[in-house]
Order: structure tokens, then C-alpha cells, then sequence
């Protein structure tokens, strides 16, 4: 019965408005012509106006709520007393008035509201209603308006707080989710390239130096053939390796490359040399264990760092010295060689990049520029602990 009632009014809101002020009106004028008083007529005309000015509640709430008091005010005077029945007009326009200003606000225009009705009806005689009770009934219902409107409103501004609140935070969780989308495509990658750049500069020279010994020295062309399977079998490896990242969580679990490490430096420098380069690498200070991430990336930077000795110059030897000290590691990789006189390729460039990016993610910096007695270096310095 109610949820039709509300669909109602829903659909037909001046209608039922409209009955509702004509309701008002019945009992006001009815309260007007109760009181016996040989001023009704003007009570029942002010009483009319106090209705009539209730239309525009809504969109003049402040006016409406003076214009409402004072015709109650000269109603009140023309009847010689007040009731709860001749203040509705002033409680609904107090009460529209709370729920839409400020409670101060609201509370100015309450005592504006006394002012105007109840000095009226000071007593002229001693047989009228005591202006005390007046007052204090006057005071008493048309502060519950007040209170209940500027409950109702901190209710409303409660919620929409709440609202608020919410879709921020839902905002932010979004935002923090595309945050880590990218990073995550931005370390694949890096992954990709690192990778793919590697194993294919490496399958170039040895592919190179094997159809150069291959009429002098076909016995080690041949080796570096050998090992030339082996460099695009573990390229491959790796490659299914990273690409298994981008497999949706709940997909089974395929068996994965072994994250490489330090530990695989002289796996590295084998394969370099068989493709011409001679990497030497020296440690200083006491090695010790490292964090995986770092592992990772002090693998991946003396990689990407070597791949680029093979790509861009034409050294024939390379260094890389691993300093731990204190509570850092910094490895140098570098090379004696000139720079090859041909063009970087095209959309190159982002080795370097990506190093430090790396070597930043991971806590570190890195650096790199020519030597001053010649060839290239890259030094990265990295925590040992994360």
C-alpha cells in the first residue's frame, strides 16, 4: 500500500502538492473559524496567503519562511491565540528551509520567525491566552522543524560524503590497478628485449665467425655451429619463459625457465666467446647472496651491456668486475674497442634505457659513457639487500 502510495505521488507530484496545501488550508481555516473571534475572516485570509505562499517553498525557501511567519503572526493576532494546527504553514517552510541551508542559517531565520509571531498576540485583555504560553508553544513547534530539517540535511551531506569517498577510492583502485598493468607490460618488456636482443646479437656473431673459419678453421666453425643450436634453443627457452608471464592467473602452471642469476656469469661469457668476444670477469670483496629481483637485474644489465659490446664496437675482449661492499654491489662492464662505423639500427636505443630502468627499480643507478683511454663502460650500482 505504501510502495503504491510513494508511485503515485511519483508520477503525479503536483497533484498530490496540490492536495496537500488544500488540506492544510481546511485546517487552518478551520482553526481560524473555531476560535470564535469576531476577526475570523482575517485570520482565515492570512491563513490562505501562509498556504499559498508554501508553493514556492522550494525554489525561495528563505522569503517563503517570512512571508509564511508573518501572515501566521496577523492570523494568530485576528484570533487572539496560537496553536500547533495555525503554525503548519511555518513548520513545512522552516523545515524546507533546514533541510536545504545552513543549521546557523536556519536558526537566525527561527528567531526571525518568533519575532514575528508571537508579539502579535500580546494580550489586550486579561482574558485572553496568556502570551507566556504563546511563546513557549510558539517556541516549542517551530524549533522541531528546525532540528529535524538540519538533521535530515547532515544526513544528506553525510551520505554524499560517503558517495564520495567511495568513488575516489574506487577511482584510485582503478588507477593503482593501471599503475601496475604497466609497470607489469613495461618489465615484460624489458624481459622481451633483453632477451631477444641478446640471443639474436649473439646467433649474429657467432653465425659470422663460423662463415669466417669456415674454409680456415672448419673444425671450430664448426663448433661455434654447435653452439650457435644452443644459443636460439635457450633463446627459445627464455622467450617461452617471459611470454608464460602474460597467461592468465588460473591457467596451469607451465614448468619455466629458471630465473637467471649472477651465478650463470660464466655460462654468459662461454657463449660470448664463442661468438668472438673474450669476457673476463673479476669479483672484489667477500661475494655474497643476493635478492632475487637484484640477481636479476645485475644478470640482465651485464647482458644487455655486453650484447651491446657485440652490436656496437668492435672490441675483441670485455671486463666485468662485481665490487661488493658495505651494502651494495657495483658491477662494470667494459670494453677496449672503438665504436663500429655503421649507423645504430633502426628503433634502437633502448638498451641503455632499459638498464636504468632496471637498475632504478631495483634501488640502484646506473651510468654510462666512453672511457678516457678508450672503449665504453657501464657501472651500476645496486643494494645487496631490498
Amino acid at each position: 500500500m505504501l510502495t503504491s502510495w510513494r508511485r503515485f505521488a511519483d508520477r503525479h507530484p503536483r497533484l498530490v502538492e496540490s492536495a496537500f496545501l488544500l488540506l492544510l488550508f481546511v485546517v487552518t481555516a478551520a482553526q481560524g473559524v473555531g476560535s470564535g473571534h469576531d476577526r475570523w475572516p482575517g485570520a482565515i485570509a492570512a491563513s490562505t496567503a501562509a498556504c499559498c505562499a508554501l508553493l514556492w517553498r522550494r525554489r525561495h525557501p528563505r522569503p517563503v519562511v517570512l512571508v509564511a511567519a508573518f501572515c501566521t503572526g496577523v492570523a494568530a493576532a485576528s484570533s487572539t491565540e496560537v496553536s500547533a494546527l495555525l503554525l503548519i504553514p511555518v513548520i513545512v517552510a522552516l523545515y524546507e528551509l533546514a533541510v536545504r541551508s545552513p543549521e546557523r542559517l536556519a536558526r537566525a531565520y527561527w528567531l526571525a520567525t518568533f519575532a514575528l509571531i508571537v508579539p502579535p498576540t500580546l494580550p489586550p485583555g486579561p482574558d485572553d491566552q496568556p502570551w507566556a504560553q504563546t511563546a513557549v508553544l510558539t517556541a516549542f513547534w517551530t524549533v522541531l522543524p528546525v532540528v529535524q530539517g538540519s538533521a535530515v540535511r547532515a544526513r544528506r551531506a553525510y551520505l554524499e560524503a560517503v558517495r564520495t569517498r567511495a568513488e575516489h577510492a574506487e577511482r584510485t583502485r582503478e588507477e593503482e590497478a593501471r599503475r601496475r598493468v604497466a609497470e607489469e607490460r613495461l618489465r615484460i618488456a624489458r624481459e622481451l628485449h633483453d632477451v631477444v636482443a641478446h640471443h639474436m646479437a649473439l646467433a649474429n656473431a657467432q653465425a659470422g665467425t663460423a662463415a669466417h673459419l669456415l674454409r680456415s678453421r672448419p673444425g671450430q666453425a664448426e663448433r661455434i655451429l654447435a653452439e650457435l643450436g644452443t644459443t636460439t634453443s635457450s633463446a627459445l627457452r627464455e622467450l617461452q619463459a617471459t611470454v608464460g608471464l602474460l597467461r592468465a592467473s588460473d591457467e596451469a602452471e607451465a614448468p619455466l625457465e629458471p630465473t637467471p642469476g649472477l651465478a650463470r656469469l660464466p655460462e654468459l661469457a662461454a657463449a660470448f666467446s664463442s661468438a668472438g668476444l673474450d669476457v673476463g670477469i673479476d669479483v672484489d670483496g667477500e661475494q655474497r647472496p643476493l635478492p632475487p629481483g637484484v640477481d636479476l637485474t645485475a644478470f640482465r644489465i651485464v647482458q644487455e651491456a655486453l650484447t651491446n659490446v657485440t652490436k656496437h664496437t668492435a672490441a675483441g675482449t670485455a671486463r666485468v668486475r662485481l665490487t661488493y661492499s658495505g651494502d651494495r654491489l657495483t658491477l662494470t662492464v667494459s670494453d677496449d674497442g672503438g665504436a663500429l662505423p655503421r649507423p645504430p639500427a633502426p628503433g634502437g636505443g633502448f638498451g641503455l634505457i632499459g638498464m636504468r630502468e632496471r637498475a632504478r627499480t631495483a634501488g640502484g643507478s646506473l651510468r654510462a659513457g666512453h672511457r678516457p683511454g678508450g672503449g665504453f663502460a657501464v657501472t651500476a650500482e645496486l643494494p645487496l639487500r631490498t
